[in-house]
């Protein structure tokens, strides 16, 4: 009897280790997703490839990310069920004070805070791909960037989504000759099919490859970077890039309708908001409130998160985060209580009118391998082009993310919107953020999702995570019409197809105020594996360009 105990055991445990034997990449662009496609065929792991496809997107979605930005990679390794956040998240210079942004009459200088070097925190993106070759990948750097270094070497064809986020930006990148010099053609945005080439971006590339940490955070490509950002009145240091270090973090977990919720921790605010928000929705029959029901609830629970994520969140190296607090049951309850089924309530109500956003411009990778290892990943240099510098000589995009800080508490940012003083500027401290790499575990199956998209990104991973636990296939994760509240404004900010829609109308009935975003929003890529058939299915938004792919192992020598 004992030894069949043991039998099933052995069993039941070797049945949880299986893998699903295919392999998935979900990512912004067709490029990237090839480039992680390509180095699981070649015998890499999850992290691998997530690697090989952020350093694609560093050089095809220049607008979004890169090497001069930062990110949460959220990851799963099969082997021993290890799950950890490594947090790449930029961090302040260390000249950097809470009134750098602010003019001797205490008003907050705008354009210093977004655009040129003086707008950029130390880069993250370097550092994490080394530490994740070092610690959990299998294959050498020089392989997993070889697509990446190709890509930028023979360079990629201007398409509409370049364009369009160019054009936002065309202005503040002729203000930077190297920058103009790559990124626009004779001073203006290219047209279709304009070949994008960046010979420099390929070296700073190749010499990371080689050199691993030190190729970019010290050595030639630091003292570019650094001569660089000084030359154009910024403050980095030396000693800021050699400092620079990500940090290995304990994912958030929540609960909501069976699903175990794995999410982004502070300095990321995207788990906490979005399990306080699927808690308060869980006090409503257990979240399964139906579908006329459903979109008020959902406002109101994030309107309650979100004030929180404002009042509470920041660097958990500077601020206390009250975390477990935040995702208690108790506390759900309570925020619960002040609920009404027939009316909205008034943000203005539950005091503390503070909230925060940061830039939209951010990208996501999702990757499952064949051992069931997996990364879920968010990765941003801000708004569209970052602060619109490039180092010369690097190639290197440098992100705006000390925008995502209160450059002034109780003055907003370039949204319009405020924070208090958690997210206060400081020397070495990382700004907080609302990225929110997720995954989600059922009994019989694992979602792996995420999303760019500002301050919605919390509220659009939410409904995903509420898709995925109607049991919906993972097309409808990525496609479902959106909505969002994040307290202040006090307003659901919704895409055109939900306002006029009958669940619209319904809230406007409840004293909610909807508005329309203008356009539609967000870029998910979301994969699902069913442990149970073995099914692994990936899906890139349709709003975007991306591209997902699912497909077994290669055999060796052979063309992907």
């Amino acid at each position: 009897m004992r030894y069949l105990l043991s039998l099933l055991l052995v069993i039941s445990v070797t049945a949880q280790a299986a893998g699903p034997g295919k392999n998935a990449v979900a990512s912004a662009h067709p490029l990237a997703t090839a480039a992680g496609m390509r180095i699981l065929d070649q015998g890499g792991n999850a992290f691998d490839a997530a690697v090989a496809v952020a350093a694609a997107l560093a050089v095809v979605e220049p607008y979004s990310s890169g090497m001069g930005g930062g990110g949460f990679w959220l990851l799963h390794r099969q082997s021993d069920g290890k799950q950890t956040l490594v947090d790449a998240r930029e961090k302040a210079p260390g000249a950097a004070t809470a009134n750098m942004y602010q003019d001797k009459h205490g008003k907050v200088m705008r354009d210093w805070a977004l655009n040129g070097p003086s707008a950029a925190a130390i880069p993250g993106q370097a550092a994490a791909f080394v530490y994740l070759a070092e610690h959990y990948g299998t294959l050498p750097l020089t392989t997993s960037l070889a697509p990446a270094i190709k890509l930028a070497k023979e360079g990629f064809p201007v398409d509409a989504r370049y364009r369009k986020l160019t054009g936002y930006r065309e202005e503040v990148l002729n203000r930077f000759p190297d920058a103009a010099a790559i990124f626009l053609h004779n001073g203006k945005v290219p047209a279709d099919g304009y070949v994008i080439k960046q010979p420099d971006l390929a070296h700073t590339l190749s010499v990371l490859a080689e050199q691993g940490r030190a190729g970019f955070y010290q050595g030639e490509v630091a003292q570019k970077l650094v001569d660089g950002v000084q030359q154009a009145g910024g403050i980095w240091t030396l000693e800021d890039l050699k400092g620079y270090q990500v940090v290995e973090r304990t994912p958030t977990v929540s609960h909501f309708r069976g699903g175990r919720i794995v999410s982004a921790p502070p300095p990321s605010a995207g788990g906490v908001v979005m399990g306080e928000a699927l808690n308060i929705l869980s006090q409503f029959n257990e979240g399964q409130v139906g579908d006329v029901l459903m979109p008020h609830l959902a406002v109101e629970a994030m309107r309650r998160a979100y004030q929180d994520r404002a009042r509470y969140l920041g660097d958990p190296d500077f601020v206390d985060n009250p975390v477990e607090k935040l995702l208690s049951t108790a506390y759900a309850k309570q925020r619960a209580a002040s609920i009404q089924l027939d009316k909205a309530t008034p943000s203005a109500s539950l005091g503390e009118p503070i909230t925060a956003e940061e830039g939209f411009h951010t990208t996501h990778l999702s990757v499952l391998d064949k051992d069931g290892n997996r990364v879920s990943a968010t990765l941003s240099i801000n708004l569209p082009f970052g602060s619109g510098f490039v180092a010369p000589g690097t190639g290197v995009v440098l992100n705006n993310e000390m925008d995502d800080f209160s450059a002034k508490p109780g003055e907003p940012n370039a949204y319009g919107l405020v924070s208090s003083h958690a997210n206060a500027i400081a020397p070495g401290k990382r700004p907080l953020s609302s990225m929110t790499p997720t995954f989600v575990e059922f009994d019989d199956r694992v979602a792996i999702l995420g999303t760019p998209g500002g301050s919605r990104i919390i509220s659009m991973v939410m409904l995903g995570v509420i898709e995925a636990a109607d049991n919906k296939p993972v097309e409808d994760w990525v496609s479902r019409v959106r909505f969002h509240h994040q307290y202040l404004p006090d307003e659901v900010q919704a895409e055109p197809a939900f306002v006029g829609s009958p669940a619209a109308k319904e809230l406007m009935k409840l004293g909610h105020k909807v508005v329309s975003t203008g356009r539609r929003y967000g870029n998910m890529q979301a994969i699902e594996w069913n442990r149970q058939t073995g099914a692994v299915t990936a899906a890139s938004d349709p709003r975007g360009i991306g591209s997902a792919q699912v497909r077994g192992p290669q055999p060796a020598g052979a063309t992907p």
